[in-house]
């Protein structure tokens, strides 16, 4: 106990709440986490490549509904809001055992790191696994320079 520096502890308490509620617009736009007994969570998980002139997003969302699925490019930002359709509604609610999986509809919105060409963005939906692929702006590409030599 003599090692512990409480405003140390308040500091980090205070992060965690800030990460928490950062890209949160509105009350209305709250993410599901779908991850229950962790502490919250954003959905779908994403991961975010960059190869040249590309940007690649992987969202993994297994049991998505394609068809409720979109996909928008808002203000610097990827929007991917769907829906995970609820089980069977003929199951009494005395007969589940357990019931981990969540459902219902999401949001979730990732700030991209560069500026993207809104005309040349692809989305597929595969084996659960949104792939979206975005083209950089022509301002964003790496421009050569060339040295004159005097």
């Amino acid at each position: 106990m003599y090692g512990t520096n409480p405003f140390r502890e308040l500091e980090a308490l205070r992060r965690e709440v800030d990460r928490l509620f950062e890209g949160v617009a509105s009350p209305s736009k709250l993410r599901s986490a779908f991850l229950p007994g962790r502490s919250a969570r954003s959905y779908p998980l994403i991961n975010i490549q960059e190869s040249g002139d590309d940007l690649t997003v992987e969202a993994l969302a297994p049991g998505v509904d394609p068809a409720s699925l979109e996909v928008a490019i808002e203000g610097g930002s990827l929007v991917i809001a769907g829906e995970k359709p609820r089980p069977a509604q003929n199951v009494s609610p005395e007969a589940w055992h357990r019931s981990e999986r969540a459902a219902g509809r999401f949001l979730r919105k990732i700030k991209l790191s560069v500026p993207v060409d809104e005309e040349n963005v692809t989305a597929d939906y595969r084996n659960g696994v949104l792939t979206v692929k975005l083209q950089k702006a022509d301002a964003a590409k790496p421009r050569r320079i060339a040295v004159n030599v005097a």
